[in-house]
């Protein structure tokens, strides 16, 4: 959230981590101030995979992640919703105005936004991923290279989904696996 919006008495902030980056699903994260309490929840690496990746199955995960939100965070109709912009996340902000709610559409910064992000690293440690490699935000290459390694094993970390994971990445890894072989 930028700091150029109002704050409302009840609100609820939802961001998501992961979108863009090559490994896992994403991360979703909501808080209700002032409560310090963080909630978090991922998309599975599944949805990103055929076939799912492309029934956008994210989208409808997404809209599980709002009711879990809806059961731990109990808002009532005076509550406003504040959503990141980020497309994985339209269906759960098309789902809120549904029921309702008064939903903002943010560019997402801060407090909350760190929060997801490191737990979107968290995870990928979790699954594996040194730590090191993921110290900077622009990590894309240096996962791929990580994925290259070992693509046998890694590849089912990876969002196969993508277009450009069959027209491009996956023959590149593998090329680059069987030269090193040499």
């Amino acid at each position: 959230m930028t700091l150029d919006h109002f704050t409302y008495p009840k609100e609820i902030i939802i961001d998501s981590a992961g979108w863009s980056d090559l490994l896992l699903g994403v991360v979703i994260g909501a808080v209700k101030p002032p409560d310090p309490r963080y909630m978090e929840r991922r998309i599975p690496t599944s949805s990103f995979q055929p076939p799912n990746f492309k029934k956008k199955k994210y989208l409808d995960d997404s809209v599980k992640i709002a009711e879990e939100i809806f059961e731990v965070m109990k808002p009532d109709a005076e509550t406003h919703f504040k959503v990141s912009s980020t497309y994985v996340l339209s269906s759960l902000r098309r789902y809120l105005q549904n029921r309702g709610y008064k939903v903002e559409k943010v560019d997402a910064t801060g407090d909350l936004q760190e929060m997801v992000e490191r737990g979107y690293v968290r995870w990928c440690v979790e699954a594996g991923v040194p730590a090191e490699l993921l110290k900077t935000k622009r990590r894309f290459w240096t996962l791929l290279e990580w994925v290259a390694e070992i693509p046998h094993l890694r590849e089912g970390l990876v969002k196969t989904g993508w277009a450009s994971w069959e027209r491009k990445w996956r023959e590149e890894i593998y090329k680059k696996t069987q030269d090193l072989q040499r």
